[in-house]
């Protein structure tokens, strides 16, 4: 019996290498850190290996490691949030340096930044990812109407924004 499980556990783990790089791309474009992102690599290893019985159709796994590692993306960008950040005095101390290599600019990272959550999921998913409309509703969980919905609204405020000058380095 002992045979089996660590032969299941070297094929997951085999599996799991596969999608590995995609997970961390997905993680840094959400937290825009490599420590970061390598902490969700990890803690989505350890969930999916966790609960991989739940996992109800095995062409899904990809899929499914994808919804994980958004979701690890999302709850670390709100452990953040609760952090207290430094009063702006000292700021322009620490990051004086930081900010004459910082090119003017716009990035498409700062631009994905203005979306919220799910708007940046289903953006990221298409564009990143190269996921169909399908395939982005069975990751978030949601109707294809809605993945749909969701991208066409992303596209004209990223537009609008762009557009508008309304965009941070202007």
């Amino acid at each position: 019996m002992k045979k089996a499980k660590q032969g299941d556990e070297q094929a997951f783990i085999q599996l799991f290498q596969t999608y590995e790089e995609e997970i961390y791309r997905m993680a840094f474009i959400y937290l825009k850190n490599a420590n970061d992102a390598m902490d969700v690599v990890q803690e989505t290893a350890y969930k999916s290996f966790k609960t991989l019985s739940k996992l109800k159709e095995p062409r899904y796994f990809k899929t499914w490691l994808i919804r994980i590692a958004i979701n690890c993306s999302i709850d670390l960008l709100r452990q953040r949030k609760k952090v207290v950040p430094l009063f702006p005095k000292y700021e322009e101390i620490l990051f004086v340096e930081e900010e004459e290599n910082v090119s003017l600019t716009i990035s498409l990272q700062e631009l994905l930044n203005l979306l919220k959550e799910d708007e940046k999921s289903v953006v990221m998913l298409k564009f990143y990812q190269d996921y169909t409309l399908q395939e982005i509703a069975e990751v978030l969980d949601i109707p294809v109407g809605t993945a749909k919905t969701i991208l066409y609204r992303s596209l004209r405020k990223l537009r609008k924004k762009w557009k508008g000058g309304d965009h941070v380095g202007q």
